[in-house]
């Protein structure tokens, strides 16, 4: 039977971003984010700022056979008050730049993760977390936390509340486009994030999600 992994190894590299990238990362998540407030969108400015602020959490996914940028993602460190959880997405990434960088941050955020349409279906977004995850053991933290968007819920709002949406994503008697993969890779949900951003695809909310270090068994909870 043909190996996904394998023939992903083959096809394509893991790399970290460079700002020589940045027009293409910049392509990239325009393509992610078609609902989004172009506000809030990365622009190639940003990314030149983020593999200058923090270059160990730029990654990028590169198709061997054409240099393009298929897939990517941004993180940066930070420290978490899990009991003031709440906060808005342009907020925590310092309207983009980053600057809010702790390098002493014991957790990774998940600023942004993208698979361009044209190479989706292979498992591209498998390869970034991989590198993330990769990246915060190496680095020993904590874990990894992220606002994701809740891209199937605009559908259901008027007839239903995020909480009952996201409780039944959980359960899985509903599928949602971007949470339920999160959850498959190993994720929890911690809270629900009103007016986290501006997009009509998930009501302008945020699911807070955690992704804990195991190897840090003593204090990756909270």
């Amino acid at each position: 039977m043909p190996d996904p992994a394998g023939e992903r190894q083959a096809k394509y590299d893991v790399v970290r971003s460079e700002a020589a990238m940045a027009e293409a990362l910049a392509d990239v998540q325009a393509a992610c984010f078609p609902t989004l407030n172009p506000d809030l969108l990365m622009r190639a400015e940003h990314y030149r700022s983020h593999v200058a602020v923090f270059p160990d959490g730029q990654h990028a996914v590169i198709d061997r056979s054409t240099g393009r940028v298929a897939a990517c993602s941004t993180d940066f460190r930070t420290r978490v008050d899990f009991s003031h959880y709440q906060h808005r997405y342009i907020d925590a990434v310092a309207d983009n730049w980053l600057t809010g960088h702790d390098p002493e941050g014991d957790w990774l955020y998940g600023a942004d993760i993208g698979v361009h349409p044209d190479f989706r279906g292979q498992g591209l977004s498998t390869l970034l977390y991989d590198a993330r995850h990769a990246l915060i053991r190496r680095l020993g933290l904590r874990g990894h936390v992220a606002g994701a968007l809740p891209r199937g819920y605009a559908p259901y709002a008027g007839e239903m509340a995020i909480e009952a949406y996201v409780g039944a994503v959980v359960r899985g008697a509903r599928s949602d486009p971007v949470l339920s993969i999160q959850l498959r890779r190993g994720y929890e949900v911690y809270g629900i994030i009103p007016d986290y951003v501006d997009d009509p695809s998930c009501a302008d909310h945020g699911v807070f999600i955690i992704w804990r270090n195991r190897e840090r068994p003593t204090d990756a909870a909270r």
